[in-house]
Parts: structure tokens; C-alpha cells; sequence
């Protein structure tokens, strides 16, 4: 399972989920990617489930790239225990994602094995996903010469 070798602190805020990513928003890394649609938690496990399912499916061939961390800890506190007494111990790891995330990067194969496993891995997700694929635009504007 993915998580954070060292923390500076162990219990943080829930925090909010609003607007869209403003980062890793774009496929950067493979040729196709599976973007996130709907603001989650996702848990170091469906992470991991969802790899899994890629690299299953593509019979290991290919690259895949993941592209979120779960660097923040959930916090509960043991059953039947009264209120008060502080904040509960960390129980697992989850990466925040907002809309437009592209959370996990595949190329080296067919684009139709590249939807199907990408398919599989966002059935693990407890968001709704899409295909993403990379955008072929040339970056910096026009050629000027001198």
C-alpha cells in the first residue's frame, strides 16, 4: 500500500473539495490517461486495486504511471469508545482528487487494451472517470525567426 514514509504531522483537517485541479490536469507522462470527473477521497487500497487491475489486464506490458498519493491521514476513533478524549489514531491514507485529475498514465499498447484496462481500474474507483488521451499540440506559440 501507498503511504508517506514520514510525516511532519500526523492528524490534519478534512479540509474542502471544491473547484476543479489545477494541477496534473493534463496526460504529461504515457499516452493515455483515466481523469477523475467527480471530487473524492481515494483510499490507498483502491489505488492499489485499481493498478492491479491495469497491469493484470495488460499482461504486464506497457508502463503505467500513477499520478496521486495518499499523503493524508484519516483519523477513527475505536468502536464504542465515548465522545471527547481527542482525536483518534491515523487508519489509513487517502489522496484528495478534484474534477479534471488525471490520476493514473498508461502507454506501450493498443489503444483499445489501453481503454479496457483503464475501464477496469476506474470499476475500483468510487468516482466517476474518462478516457483522456494526450493532447498532440505543439507548446510555445509560433516559430519566429531572426
Amino acid at each position: 500500500m501507498l503511504m508517506p514514509k514520514r510525516v511532519k504531522h500526523r492528524r490534519v483537517f478534512r479540509g474542502r473539495m471544491k473547484g476543479k485541479a489545477q494541477r496534473g490536469n493534463f496526460v504529461s507522462y504515457g499516452e493515455y490517461g483515466l481523469m477523475a470527473m467527480q471530487p473524492s477521497w481515494i483510499t490507498s487500497n483502491q489505488i492499489e486495486a485499481a493498478r492491479i487491475a491495469m497491469t493484470r489486464y495488460t499482461k504486464r506490458g506497457g508502463q503505467v504511471w500513477i499520478k496521486i498519493f495518499p499523503d493524508k491521514p484519516i483519523t477513527q476513533k475505536p468502536a464504542e469508545t465515548r465522545m471527547g478524549s481527542g482525536k483518534g489514531a491515523p487508519e489509513y491514507w487517502v489522496a484528495v482528487v478534484k474534477p479534471g485529475r488525471v490520476m493514473f498514465e498508461i502507454a506501450g499498447v493498443p489503444e483499445e487494451t489501453a481503454r479496457e484496462a483503464l475501464r477496469l481500474a476506474a470499476n475500483k474507483l468510487p468516482i466517476k472517470c474518462k478516457f483522456v488521451k494526450k493532447e498532440n499540440v505543439e507548446e510555445g506559440g509560433e516559430q519566429v525567426e531572426g
